[in-house]
This record gives C-alpha cells, sequence and structure tokens, in this order.
C-alpha cells in the first residue's frame, strides 16, 4: 500500500499528531468572546487526580484521543515524542520491552534482571519484560514519569515509571469497533463494550487482533520475517455498592504468535560463504527447523496473562483507603538464530516461565493544607529461563558431535516495602513534599549450567547427550535493605507558573547472573551489588500568553553507583586457541553522571492550528569502571541514551463534512546510541530522523471516524538492538535488528 507522491507531500505539510495529552483548543463559555486557551491536563502522577502544571515532577502524559490521532501501535512511539526516554523491541522479540529514561534501564530479559524503569498496568507492576511491549488498543491516557519513583508507587523504579491507565466503565452502555488495514497487508480489528447490568454493576470487555506480514522474508523457510500475530483481550466488571466504595475485577490476556525475529548480518557467513541479504529485513535464519530447537518444536510464542482486583473505599471526605491485588505469569518459548544462517552455528532454543504475586495498600490523606499517601506493598516472584547455545558448526568440527551450552535458572523475589509521600502548603503558594521508602528485597538463585555432546541439552529432550562437564552449579541467597528519600520544594509565582526544586534516590536490589560460570569465576556465587541513583531535579512549569502557551523545563543532575551491566564474553574451555563458550558477566560499573534538560512545548497558534515541540540534551558519562586495578571508564559508555533527541508537530483543526478534520504532521530526531557499554559500529545506531502524518475525521457526534496514518514516511532504516558474538561459533556472529520501515494504515472507528 504506497501513497502518491502528492499526497505525502501534502500529509508531511501538515500537522503533527498531539504528544504531551495535547487536546484540541477550547473556548472559554462564559464569555463568548474570550480567548482561545489550551486545556487543562489532569494526571494522577502523586496517586491523585490534579493539574500536570502542578506536579513538581517531570511527566509526559498522553491521552487516548491523542494517541488515536496519531495511530499509535504500541507503546514503543511514544519514544518519538517523550524527553530522554528510549523504548524498543529487545533483540530477537516482538513483545519484550526494553526501556531506558534518562540513561537508566535494562536490557537483558533474562531471569535475575530487574528493569530499571517500571512500567504498570492499571497500578499493578510488571515485573518481567517479556509481553510487556503493550499495544495501545484499550486505554485512558499513559503518564512517564521521568527519574526515580519511590515514594508514591508500589515498586523501586531507579530510572523512572510508564503508567498504563484504562479507563472506568460507563454507566450507559458503550460498544465501539475499530478497523484499520494498512502497508504489508496489516488488517487489525478492535471491538469493546461494556453495558450496566443495574446501577451498581457494570461489565466490559475488549478483544483485539493485531496481524500483519513481514517487512521482510525468511530467504531458507519462506516465511515472513519481522510479521504480527497477536490476539489481545482485557476484561473487567465493577461493582459500586455505595457512592463511596468502588471495586473492580479485571484480567487480561496476551498471545504473540509471530514469526522468529532474526537480525541482519552486515557480513556475510565466514566459513558458508552465504552472502549478505539485499533487504535489511530479510534473514536466512533456520534455526526453527534446525535440530537444534527441535526441543520447542522450533516454536516461537509469548503468552501472558494476568487478574487483578482493586477496592477503593472513601471513608470520608479527608481519607480514602486502596488495596490493589494482582497474579500475573507469562511464558515463552523462543527461537534465537545468532547467526542469522540456514545452519546451526549458533542457535539457541529458549524458555522463560514467569509468575509474580502482588499486593498494595493505600491510605490517601486530604485537607486543606495537606495530602500524603501512606503505602505498603509486597511482591512475591519467580522468574526462570533455560535455554541452549548450540554450537553446531564448531561443535562438528572439534568434536564431531554438535556442542551445547545449557542454563537453567531460577531467581525468586520475595519483597516487601513502606512507603510515604507528604506535601504541605505552607502557604496558597508555598509548598514541601517529604518522603520516603524502606525496602526489604530478598533473592534466591538456583543456577545450572552444563556443557553436552549432541542436538540438545536432556533439557530440551536428548537423553542421549554426553556429559561434558558443569560451569555453573550453585544455589544462593541474598536479601538488600535500604532506605530512599525525597524532598521537593514548589513554589507558584503566580496562578500560572511554577517552579520547583527535588532531590530523590533510586534503588535496585542486587541479584544473580544465570549465565555465571561459578567454576571459573567463583565470586559469581555471591552475585552482584545493588545499584543506587541520587537525582538532582529543578524545573519551571508555566501556561502563558493568555493560556495559549504551556511550556516545561527540567533540569537535573543524577549520581549513579554500581550501575549494574550484565552482558555475555565468549570463552576458550579448553585452552585451544578456539572460543567454544560463553560466560555471563555482570559488572557494577562504580560510578557515571548523568546530566541534562529536557523542554516541552505546546502553543496553539490559531484557533485551528497548535505547534507541539519537545526537546532534550543529555551529558551521560561513565567516571569510574575499574578492571584489573584499572579505571577504563574513558573507553565506556552508557547504553541506550542519545545526547540530544527532538520533537516538532503541528495539529491543524477544521470543520468539513459535517464533522472535525484534523491534519497533522511530526518529525522526530535521536541522536547516536550505542547499544552495550563498548562501541560496536556494525550494531550501534548514528542519528536519525522519523517523518510521520495521519489526516482523521471524525463525525459531530463523535460515532464515526476515519483516519490515514503514515509512519517512517521517509523510510529510514534504523537499528534498534543487536548480538556481537564474532568469536562465537564460525562464521563472524554480528546482527542487528531494524525498526519497522515506511507504512501507511486507514482506520474506521464505529462507536454506538
Amino acid at each position: 500500500m504506497r501513497l502518491s507522491n502528492a499526497l505525502r507531500v501534502a500529509l508531511l505539510s501538515c500537522a503533527c499528531s498531539t504528544a504531551v495529552a495535547v487536546s484540541l483548543p477550547t473556548m472559554a463559555q462564559d464569555d463568548a468572546d474570550a480567548m482561545m486557551s489550551l486545556e487543562e491536563i489532569q494526571v494522577t502522577a502523586r496517586r491523585r487526580t490534579e493539574s500536570l502544571q502542578d506536579v513538581p515532577i517531570a511527566v509526559t502524559a498522553f491521552s487516548a484521543d491523542a494517541l488515536a490521532m496519531r495511530g499509535a501501535a504500541d507503546i514503543t512511539e511514544l519514544a518519538q515524542i517523550a524527553p530522554s526516554v528510549t523504548l524498543e523491541p529487545s533483540r530477537a522479540t516482538n513483545s519484550t520491552l526494553t526501556a531506558f529514561i534518562r540513561g537508566v534501564g535494562q536490557q537483558d530479559p533474562l531471569a535475575g534482571f530487574e528493569q530499571g524503569v517500571a512500567l504498570y498496568l492499571d497500578d499493578v507492576y510488571m515485573a518481567r519484560p517479556q509481553g510487556t511491549l503493550l499495544d495501545i488498543y484499550d486505554v485512558e491516557r499513559v503518564e512517564i514519569l521521568r527519574g526515580p519513583q519511590g515514594t508514591l508507587y508500589g515498586r523501586n523504579a531507579v530510572g523512572g515509571a510508564i503508567k498504563y491507565v484504562t479507563k472506568r466503565l460507563s454507566d450507559e452502555p458503550e460498544f465501539g469497533l475499530k478497523l484499520s488495514y494498512g502497508s504489508y497487508n496489516q488488517i487489525d480489528a478492535v471491538v469493546k463494550g461494556s453495558v450496566p447490568i443495574s446501577d451498581k454493576v457494570r461489565v466490559g470487555a475488549t478483544v483485539a487482533s493485531l496481524n500483519r506480514d513481514g517487512f521482510g522474508e525468511n530467504l531458507t523457510t519462506g516465511e515472513e520475517h519481522y510479521n504480527k500475530q497477536i490476539l489481545a483481550a482485557r476484561a473487567s466488571i465493577e461493582f459500586l455498592p455505595s457512592d463511596s466504595l468502588f471495586i473492580r475485577i479485571s484480567g487480561d490476556y496476551t498471545d504473540d504468535d509471530s514469526n522468529a525475529v532474526a537480525g541482519y548480518r552486515p557480513y556475510a557467513g565466514a566459513f558458508s560463504g552465504t552472502p549478505v541479504t539485499d533487504s535489511v529485513y530479510d534473514t536466512y535464519a533456520g534455526a526453527t527447523e534446525n535440530g537444534s530447537t527441535s526441543g520447542i518444536n522450533g516454536n516461537n510464542e509469548v503468552t501472558s496473562k494476568g487478574i487483578q482486583g482493586s477496592i477503593e473505599w472513601t471513608a470520608s471526605d479527608s481519607v480514602t483507603l486502596k488495596s490493589i491485588t494482582a497474579y500475573r505469569e507469562d511464558y515463552t518459548e523462543s527461537v534465537i538464530d545468532f547467526d542469522s544462517l540456514a545452519i546451526d552455528d549458533m542457535d539457541a532454543p529458549v524458555i522463560y516461565d514467569n509468575q509474580q504475586f502482588s499486593q498494595e495498600f493505600q491510605l490517601l490523606y486530604t485537607s486543606d493544607k495537606l495530602a500524603a499517601v501512606f503505602g505498603f506493598y509486597y511482591l512475591d516472584s519467580q522468574a526462570a529461563n533455560d535455554f541452549d547455545v548450540v554450537l553446531g558448526q564448531l561443535g562438528r568440527i572439534a568434536y564431531g558431535s554438535t556442542l551445547v551450552a545449557y542454563t537453567g535458572g531460577s531467581v525468586d523475589t520475595k519483597a516487601w516495602s513502606l512507603f510515604a509521600d507528604v506535601t504541605y502548603d505552607f502557604t496558597d503558594e508555598f509548598s514541601l513534599s517529604l518522603g520516603g521508602r524502606y525496602t526489604s528485597d530478598k533473592r534466591s538463585a538456583d543456577i545450572f549450567r552444563g556443557n553436552y555432546l549432541g542436538d540438545g541439552s536432556p533439557f530440551f529432550g536428548n537423553d542421549d547427550a554426553i556429559f561434558l562437564g558443569a560451569s555453573s552449579d550453585f544455589e544462593n541467597e541474598r536479601t538488600f535493605n535500604n532506605f530512599s528519600p525525597r524532598i521537593a520544594l514548589d513554589y507558584k509565582l503566580n496562578d500560572d507558573t511554577t517552579i520547583y526544586a527535588g532531590f530523590s534516590r533510586g534503588f535496585k536490589a542486587g541479584s544473580f547472573d544465570p549465565r555465571g560460570a561459578n567454576f571459573s569465576s567463583p565470586e559469581v556465587v555471591n552475585g552482584y551489588e545493588p545499584e543506587k541513583l541520587d537525582s538532582y531535579e529543578a524545573g519551571v512549569k508555566a501556561t502563558w500568553w493568555d493560556g495559549r502557551a504551556r511550556t516545561n523545563v527540567a533540569v537535573f543532575y543524577s549520581s549513579y553507583k554500581d550501575m549494574q551491566i550484565p552482558g555475555s564474553l565468549p570463552i576458550d574451555t579448553d585452552n585451544d586457541g578456539v572460543n567454544d563458550g560463553f560466560v555471563g558477566t555482570v559488572t557494577n560499573a562504580g560510578k557515571a553522571e548523568i546530566k541534562g534538560v529536557e523542554f516541552e512545548g505546546q502553543f496553539l497558534l490559531t484557533e485551528a492550528l497548535t505547534l507541539q515541540t519537545t526537546f532534550n540534551v543529555l551529558d551521560a558519562e561513565i567516571t569510574e569502571w575499574l578492571l584489573n586495578g584499572m579505571n577504563v571508564a574513558d573507553d565506556r559508555a552508557v547504553q541506550n541514551t542519545p545526547e540530544f533527541m527532538s520533537y516538532v508537530g503541528l495539529t491543524y483543526v477544521t470543520e468539513m463534512a459535517g464533522g472535525t478534520l484534523s491534519l497533522n504532521g511530526n518529525w522526530s530526531h535521536k541522536g547516536s546510541i550505542v547499544q552495550f557499554e563498548v562501541a560496536v559500529p556494525e550494531i550501534d545506531q548514528d542519528a536519525y530522523s522519523i517523518f510521520n502524518a495521519s489526516i482523521v475525521w471524525t463525525a459531530e457526534d463523535g460515532r464515526w471516524s476515519l483516519g490515514l496514518h503514515g509512519k517512517n514516511l521517509g523510510d529510514k532504516e534504523y537499528k534498534t538492538a543487536g548480538y556481537n558474538f564474532p568469536t562465537l561459533g564460525l562464521e563472524n556472529n554480528i546482527t542487528t535488528f531494524y525498526g519497522p520501515p515506511r507504512t501507511v494504515t486507514a482506520t474506521l472507528g464505529v462507536k454506538f
């Protein structure tokens, strides 16, 4: 599906999608001649509904309407707009999320590694990254909070938090349908509905089927590559026994059957001579049909599901009590083809199996001068991974049989915490916020890693495998305790301008690397240490130009200690000069400094035309990294953190054909990044820009909408992740994964 050149130019000359919960221009109702003004944005970043401009925290909020106007498919698109944010699919996956905010994140999805950015689905913390690359199909808003979050939320978050919020059900019947058809035979259908059974009971459900052919082709199997095949559903029932009591029980389910993704090889196969593919989206990967993944039948599937119950009781005008109880689980069978070739030079069948139970209690108090949150949080989670790394060619040459390194690891977490955040208004203009969090985090690990000869390990069904020896075999547990404070001052210069300054500390417990080899590195048994981040932030939030302009500026400085950086290194187990295995390594990088400036602006230029712009400048530097007693910090970099990011867009709204026509277009730019702590030019991404545009018509009564959304209209090829194993296997195994090419999607929405 292609746009004509004329239409493409027209789209790009139009205006951009709204970003920071941008809404259509409104007119004051008490005076027909009143000036135009931007609509006030409401958020719940501090566990209470308040204006975004009154919150002394760096927050970017996206309303459901704004997301629909730009045709946002999943939450990774939000990183084009929100300052200092990187959201990407993890390497070789479709629905595992890698998130970084202000240089803080985690890109390893294995058990034992907790994310640096917390993701919440209706206030429930999602402990594992598998299945968290959420598609946007049933949402009221998304909020992105930058900087440490611990005194307001259930789980610690060193870098920030992303809140995915669904709306409460209506007291009137509501039904809706959204159909999409686009490039690469994209066919999506989202059906939603809710109905009040009585004055006190409401039920609702949403079902989404999201499908697309691949951006490329698997030249070995003939299958689609980078395709999408997802079925998802959410359902809820709400009880309102009285005006003061609200109860919700909800559940969600996602099944991702998309094909396995393999990376693009920048070099021909060093041993096989397999040529480089013509397209960066094509692959020769044959792992799904090789004996190396027969233990999971070459399957590639991610299922995630959860159920949660929330109770909210307004005990008085000042006190509200909340309880949030949740259970979640996900299961993944995945094929990783490190070599992206037809042969089994370096393949891996992988199984992730995760469960979590969480309970949170909150007491919210408000009075004329005081607003407070007191909370207790408990998490009991189990994360397990099992995988074979199959070195077929090397094993057959060196041993006459396939060489397999099996790793099985589980890391259990039992954590509890007490947190509080209190804001006191000394005057109508001046407020002080004090917060604190005490956390006790217990990690228990059971890890085994062994080498075998044969087509797979016993875990993956090969009972005839020959055991060569173990490099990891240990159990251990550690408990990490921490107190993290927060303080913030804010002052209203006038009704339209707030300045603030604050300090907060982020904490993430230590854990155990499931790939570490304790026979060669005994210290692996002790795990790695916690990381801490001290963040100082100041900002100005202003509304001006008679309410037609809104600008928010934040400056921050972060001191990062013991940053947890996992990785894998090839090793020579028999000292013959050939790397025939690998070992996990986690470094607590001694010190890093991250500082930056962030700007978000929205300007109502005319009654019909809105300008949206954001940018940030980051200076992220590792200042201490000790290796064999030497500081090698000058040769290390902070991952996934571009120095400069910017976004500019326009939205033009006019009446047409009994409805409203919105023309929008935007440009986003990201500076260069390194994927790992050491530069690898083949997989690192240079600075690049993305152009998007949309046309949306909405009927006056809101029942019908038609849209046309163009993404990456310049067809930019940009890297999102990669593998770097040039000396493991025989084929120079460096592979790179890419973001979507140019796509155009038409949408039809119906509400009745």
